[in-house]
């Protein structure tokens, strides 16, 4: 039986970097992945584009990216810098909740320098909890729960503490990195070198895990409990 791996990011590239490895690995042992990301993160755009080509291209980047995994990327239709704070969001992303059925959910740890994401930390805790009750006709579809596992994220490192290691294989590693370079700006940006940064830091992790490579994750502390 396989599984189901839902990483969420709050634009695109965030689920790619800080789960890629994890996604790669799995999708090579026969599960499905998916990547939901609910603003392009267009505004980040190079000089030589206008926001709505970059918009269009990230689109493309992550589809790309999930086809290299054989999985799905989906983009919701929302405006880079201007995520809203409602409940149609977090129906939204229930919705994606029970039509996927995930085993395990990804997403931003709630603390950040970037307000995309802390949001984007809150929505998806909260669409997890509506997709797992009986919300009416809010909400359609069968009611699915699965945990919610917090990526390390260079951005959102404030008070971030790993607690679940989960090991890449090389394989893994390797169409990780492959896929990586569907995104001009993990090889582009003048501002961070991302590649760079979050290839190392899988090595670094494994080294915590006892495996070559390895993605770190946290959870709550009454999550601990239940984990154990």
């Amino acid at each position: 039986m396989h599984n189901t791996y839902l990483s969420i990011g709050a634009h695109i590239g965030d689920a790619e970097l800080t789960t890629g490895l994890v996604l790669a690995t799995k999708s090579l042992e026969g599960d499905k992945i998916i990547t939901l990301a609910l603003t392009a993160g267009e505004r980040g755009n190079p000089k030589h584009m206008t926001v709505d080509d970059y918009r269009l291209q990230k689109i493309k980047e992550a589809d790309d990216f999930a086809k290299m995994l054989q999985g799905e990327s989906i983009v919701l239709n929302y405006r880079d810098g201007e995520l809203p704070d409602t409940l149609d969001v977090r129906l939204e992303v229930a919705r994606m909740i029970r039509k996927y059925k995930p085993t395990l959910i990804f997403t931003h740890w709630k603390h950040s320098m970037h307000k995309d994401h802390q949001l984007t930390s809150k929505i998806v805790e909260d669409a997890s909890f509506f997709a797992g009750i009986d919300m009416g006709d809010k909400l359609e579809g069968e009611r699915h729960y699965a945990p919610v596992y917090f990526a390390e994220n260079w951005e959102d490192s404030e008070a971030f503490t790993p607690y679940v290691y989960i090991a890449g294989s090389h394989e893994g590693y390797d169409l990780w990195k492959r896929a990586m370079q569907t995104h001009w700006f993990i090889m582009n940006s003048p501002s961070f070198r991302y590649y760079d940064y979050y290839t190392h830091l899988a090595v670094v992790r494994g080294c915590y895990a006892r495996k070559d490579y390895a993605q770190a994750f946290s959870v709550h502390e009454y999550q601990k409990k239940i984990i154990l």
